[in-house]
């Protein structure tokens, strides 16, 4: 089917307490990878390209992709938007294509970012395209870190009230704890689901979590079997994932878990068989790799069977 616009795709997650999979993609084979996998959970998928994704594969490319994709595809597939720096990123993906977009204003004041996510709420929903919104900044919550400045880092319930009625998002991403790459905690995991309850509670809307992979032992040993470097990584655990989505997540980014899938089958494919140079056979068992991984995150996430 052609891409779905992520407000409709919303609404049953919403209504029924479940969260859509944001896959990040940057070549062929990773949009191979997810939306093999949503076809085969029968699932809804969100597949999300980043500036750096944009500017990596070329803008043209990834959507002519995306779009061969999804057109083979029974269950809806949203083509995001993540981490817009401007109104000009996020007007470029929304005449180019994408059916949802992320306008990240999360570092400028409260009243500076309500203004830049209005002006661009004005170009995507005559469209019928999902505009997402942050509020906060990402940043494990760790023991050792003062009362006051772990207050300063996550997302203020008012505020995010205060934000969604003035701007008329569709989705906000929330400071709850989390953090992007593999460090995301040095001990135990900690999230502030009180606030996501809260925030829920204000807002209504769909709630999004950022940096949320969860950096699995089994990937890491395999990565690190065949040469990769990343001790002390750390990541959201299962349980995390199910509480956050009962008191009201609705989208879940993941992109770190798919790059360690990725770089253990290819550390191991050129380990074990140094001799070949075919990429086919190098890159086909990465493929099946990130595909496993988003077939599991799927199931987790509750979106198995909602397609």
């Amino acid at each position: 089917m052609p891409l779905a616009s992520l407000r409709d795709m919303y609404k049953p997650a919403n209504a029924q307490m479940y969260a859509i999979g944001q896959f990040n993609v940057n070549n062929l084979e990773f949009v191979q990878s997810t939306l093999e996998a949503a076809n085969e959970m029968n699932s809804p998928i969100i597949l999300a390209a980043s500036t750096s994704a944009i500017k990596y594969a070329g803008f043209e490319y990834l959507v002519s992709i995306v779009r061969t994709g999804s057109a083979k595809m029974s269950a809806p597939v949203a083509l995001h938007l993540d981490h817009g720096a401007s109104i000009e990123d996020a007007k470029k993906c929304i005449d180019g294509g994408f059916t949802s977009v992320m306008i990240d204003a999360s570092h400028e004041t409260l009243e500076e970012n309500i203004r830049i996510t209005k002006e661009v709420v004005k170009m995507a929903h005559p469209k019928n395209i999902a505009v997402e919104a942050e509020l906060g900044r990402l940043g494990g919550i760790e023991d050792n870190v003062k009362v006051s400045e772990r207050e300063a880092f996550l997302t203020d319930p008012k505020q995010a009230e205060q934000f969604v009625k003035e701007t008329g998002c569709d989705a906000l991403a929330v400071a709850v704890g989390t953090s992007h790459g593999a460090y995301k905690f040095k001990g135990e995991a900690k999230l502030a689901f009180d606030r996501i309850e809260e925030i829920k509670k204000r807002v209504g809307i769909p709630l999004v979590l950022h940096g949320a992979s969860g950096v699995g032992q089994e990937l890491l040993e395999k990565a690190q079997k065949y040469g990769a470097k990343l001790p002390g990584a750390k990541g959201v655990p299962d349980e995390a994932y199910k509480t956050a989505i009962s008191l009201g997540i609705n989208k879940i980014n993941i992109d770190t878990d798919l790059r360690l899938a990725w770089v253990g089958a290819v550390r191991e494919a050129l380990t074990v068989k140094p001799e070949e140079f075919d990429p086919r056979k190098i890159l086909g068992p990465a493929r099946e790799a990130v595909k496993k991984v988003v077939m599991g995150k799927m199931q987790l996430f509750g979106s198995a069977g909602k397609g």
